[in-house]
């Protein structure tokens, strides 16, 4: 069965290491054949309450079945099953004797092997269809006679057995919803995990609960119990090093190891000079005072800005940053003889978009990221005990724990730090006016009650001046761009459409407060095409 991997010895072959010990036995892999939409497949099926992991379509049998899924899915994907090195699936999978859902390429795939001819398609259909069913005994149990539904393929089934039933139709597709009878495969033709498709996570629902009898025990509170005692067992007497941020990915890392491990934990602050404004006395006051946790504080700003001095292109800033970071870290733990692991807050699409994770044909689009490297540079063991979830899901942990709020539902903040919110060189004079401007735009933000309404929202500091008037003179200031996104999961944002007078106020405080700025902009792109982070 090819592999889609662009480069094999990335890819992880022990799809196990990602499983939760007590999801085993109730887990649903998806096997992922590059489908866009593939990373929602899985947040549904978590949202049902069942634990599901995404693993390579080339994973070995016997991998899966020591799974033991209660079912499977086929995610869709780009390919045609008509081109060379298309993804296959391999025939035993029916053999594991579970359900299994083929959804879009992921139907093709299966109903090919299981005999069906696929019609090869020139053209797309994108967007959505009016769907017709025909019958409502399992799969579409509950669903409505007509709806919408939203497709995205080219090819699709032509022809079936007899040893298939129809379940539904649209006026382009005679077969957009199909059941075998001998085995429990299920295909859909097109996306249920999409929002556009109105009855989808009733569709899921089916499938997990009544076809696969699935139990929803993806509780937050037993992984915890679980991750708990797995740190216990794989740390034993050792201490565990934990670079400490401030940010929630760290916070939930470092009260989870606090809660494992207690007094064998030391986290480590790096203050490199890039934070945001007070965010050093925020974090000692936090974790030092509330957890009663080893905390070492350690000031490299001089270090960090002397090795960004004239630097402007951003990855080399990202470079830099991460290869003082690591010197610095070395330093600061030096005198730590018995530490032998490192804790890091790596989530679920960091592994994925670092081409870590389940097929290793995701883009390495971040280079100053949690996965890989610095274990190895630093010569400890990694322990990420958050590596299978998702942001919401940890900062339901973070509850879980009894984090404070203000932690549990603090914005992402970038781990190059403000060196990638100001676009060109650095200097401690655009720091300083970048830290108050921003802390102006938060307080806004805040005192509105917007917030929890959005899921990252800051301020950069542009490489132009702009003409203005201010007083009875003219000026020739920086500008400042506003950057507010929604996003459940950060692989994909909208812009926030903040009240017009909300910004007025933000832009009226940063220009009168702010000295040395004299313009503010709106960004007003999504991802894709744009990063949330405009470095």
């Amino acid at each position: 069965m090819p592999s889609t991997a662009t480069n094999p010895s990335q890819r992880r072959t022990d799809q196990l290491a990602e499983l939760p010990q007590q999801m085993i036995g109730q887990v649903v892999p998806i096997l992922d054949f590059g489908s866009q939409y593939v990373q929602l497949i899985t947040r549904r099926v978590r949202e049902a309450g069942v634990f599901s992991l995404l693993v390579a379509p080339d994973t070995p049998i016997e991998q899966l079945a020591a799974m033991k899924p209660v079912g499977l899915i086929l995610s869709g994907g780009p390919a045609s099953v008509y081109e060379d090195g298309a993804p296959r699936c391999d025939k035993r999978i029916f053999d594991l004797g579970v359900p299994i859902l083929g959804i879009c390429y992921g139907m093709q795939i299966a109903c090919q092997v299981l005999g069906a001819k696929i019609q090869r398609s020139t053209s797309h259909e994108y967007g959505r269809a009016p769907l017709t069913i025909n019958d409502q005994s399992d799969l579409l149990a509950a669903v409505p006679d007509a709806t919408t539904v939203w497709m995205s393929h080219g090819d699709q089934v032509d022809q079936l057995s007899d040893d298939f039933t129809r379940l539904a139709t649209t006026p382009t597709c005679p077969y957009a919803a199909v059941r075998h009878n001998r085995l429990p495969f299920y295909g859909l033709q097109f996306h249920p995990e999409v929002t556009h498709t109105p009855h989808g996570s009733d569709i899921l629902s089916n499938f997990l609960l009544h076809i696969c009898h699935a139990k929803t025990t993806w509780r937050m509170a037993d992984f915890l119990d679980a991750q708990v005692n797995h740190v216990r067992r794989t740390v034993g007497t050792s201490r565990v090093v934990c670079g400490l941020s401030g940010g929630v990915d760290s916070a939930v890392v470092a009260a989870l190891l606090a809660k494992a491990i207690g007094k064998q934990l030391t986290c480590i602050f790096v203050d490199n000079g890039l934070l945001r404004k007070n965010e050093r006395q925020f974090v000692e006051s936090t974790f030092r005072d509330h957890f009663d946790i080893d905390l070492r504080v350690v000031d490299a700003t001089d270090q960090f800005l002397g090795d960004l001095k004239g630097i402007d292109d951003p990855q080399e800033k990202r470079r830099r940053i991460g290869s003082r970071f690591i010197d610095v870290f070395k330093s600061a733990s030096a005198d730590l003889p018995d530490a032998r692991f490192l804790a890091q807050g790596t989530l679920y699409p960091d592994v994925i978009e670092s081409g870590h994770g389940h097929s290793g044909a995701a883009a390495n689009i971040k280079l100053h990221h949690n996965v890989g490297g610095l274990p190895e540079q630093l010569g400890f063991e990694l322990v990420e005990p958050l590596r299978s979830l998702f942001k919401d899901e940890v900062r339901k942990l973070g509850e879980v724990l009894g984090l404070p709020e203000q932690i549990v539902w603090r914005h992402p903040f970038p781990g190059p730090g403000l060196a990638v919110r100001i676009l060109g060189d650095i200097t401690r004079e655009k720091l300083d006016l970048l830290r108050d401007a921003d802390e102006i735009l938060l307080e806004e933000i805040v005192a509105h009650n917007l917030y929890r309404k959005t899921a990252q929202v800051f301020a950069v500091l542009l490489p132009v001046k702009a003409v203005g008037v201010m007083g009875d003179g003219r000026s020739y200031e920086q500008v400042i761009a506003i950057r507010a996104v929604e996003s459940q999961d950060f692989m994909t944002a909208d812009w926030a459409r903040l009240p017009y007078d909300v910004l007025a106020r933000i832009s009226n405080r940063i220009i009168n407060e702010v000295r040395g700025i004299n313009r503010v902009v709106y960004d007003i792109s999504s991802k894709p095409p744009a990063t949330i982070e405009w470095e």
